[in-house]
């Protein structure tokens, strides 16, 4: 299944909450991942432009894309990036097609 990482950044209100009361989030959003067929396979609290980044199969871009959603429309992040990842073997895939594909820059 093709792997994804969501960049998370709370809300100062979620902040708020979670230094009232510690939660272990990644248990929460565990069933969340897989309610729509993914596994979660890594989940790290960070600081900076993101707070949290997370790791997860998902069967297609769709069920990423609804946990992306589904994450925005909460009210709990005030920003949220879900970048697709590739494989090495997929990356060099991806260049091997690149390389064969024709294109030419505007101009050439």
């Amino acid at each position: 299944m093709p792997h994804y990482m969501f960049q998370v950044a709370y809300t100062s209100e979620s902040w708020a909450t979670q230094i009232k009361n510690p939660q272990n989030r990644m248990e929460a959003i565990r069933p969340v991942v897989e309610s729509v067929g993914g596994k979660l396979e890594s989940f790290h609290l960070a600081f900076g432009e993101y707070d949290v980044i997370i790791i997860a199969e998902f069967p297609d871009n769709v069920s990423a894309g609804a946990i992306s959603v589904a994450a925005a429309a909460g009210g709990g992040v005030k920003a949220i990036k879900t970048t697709p990842l590739m494989t090495v073997e997929e990356g060099m895939e991806m260049a091997r097609k690149a390389a064969g594909s024709g294109y030419r820059p505007p101009g050439s």
